[in-house]
């Protein structure tokens, strides 16, 4: 954790993906078609304090969040859904604070706590690849 505040001094964004070197940040697949993950994850996202939904795009799959953080800053949150095969979906999340300081760690923060919720409902549908 020290070392993702330290590198949050001068760093304001983080993202997921395949090829992350932190395991934590690695895309999220799941044995669910891409619609029925979308609702699973739309709901949630609605229920979470702090959030807010601000845009949709089912087609492309793209849900764009904001959230306050403790700091009174605003992130910019991306979450990417991408139907893998017919019963296979994975997610992956782009996050971002306004401003030009580092974040100090937030925005990874943010990327687990959304990934943590997930995991939790979606536990039972949670494949490695």
């Amino acid at each position: 954790m020290l070392k993702r505040t330290l590198v949050g001094l001068i760093r304001s964004h983080e993202a997921t993906g395949d090829k992350a070197r932190d395991p934590a940040l690695k895309t999220r697949y799941y044995k669910l078609q891409k619609e029925k993950l979308w609702d699973e994850v739309v709901s949630l996202l609605k229920k979470l304090p702090k959030y807010t939904v601000l845009h949709e795009v089912k087609s492309v799959g793209e849900i764009v969040v904001s959230k306050r953080t403790m700091t009174g800053r605003t992130q910019d949150i991306t979450l990417t859904l991408l139907s893998i095969s017919p019963v296979k979906s994975s997610i992956d999340i782009y996050s971002a604070s306004r401003g030009s300081l580092g974040d100090l760690g937030s925005n990874y923060r943010t990327i687990l706590e959304l990934f943590k919720v997930f995991d939790s409902k979606l536990s039972s549908y949670k494949t490695d690849a």
